[in-house]
């Protein structure tokens, strides 16, 4: 069974060979930040501590970018960029609510959003857009 972060490069390997798709890695995470000052111990201790929310907001996908598309045949030969998330989840791991919220939304949307168990997925849901 392959870890999470592989199943990511992995999918990012394969939606990057598509000509028509760009996808970049998306960390959401919360960390501290503040001044920082190494202790004899080898810990370090934040003065000022305050958090630093990073990535694009809570639950957003593992893979974030777009999928160009031709629009028809008022616009034809014209190109757009859809707003493309995917969710990497390996073995039986399960989007969060947060997760699935967002895929929903970016759906609503008109963009194309989804959960990816293998490479192979995810170049299945960005070949509909």
């Amino acid at each position: 069974m392959s870890t999470g972060t592989d199943l990511m490069h992995r999918i990012m390997l394969a939606v990057g060979a598509l000509a028509h798709v760009r996808v970049f890695r998306n960390n959401v995470a919360q960390a501290w930040v503040g001044e920082a000052r190494r202790l004899s111990t080898g810990d370090v201790l934040i003065r000022g501590a305050r958090p630093l929310h990073a990535g694009l907001t809570r639950g957003s996908a593992d893979l974030i970018g777009w999928t160009s598309i031709e629009i028809t045949p008022d616009m034809v030969g014209q190109r757009v960029a859809v707003f493309t998330a995917i969710e990497a989840k390996d073995g039986k791991g399960r989007a969060t609510a947060d997760q699935r919220r967002f895929l929903g939304a970016v759906r609503a949307a008109g963009g194309i959003a989804g959960i990816a168990r293998t490479p192979e997925d995810a170049v299945k849901l960005v070949s509909r857009g």
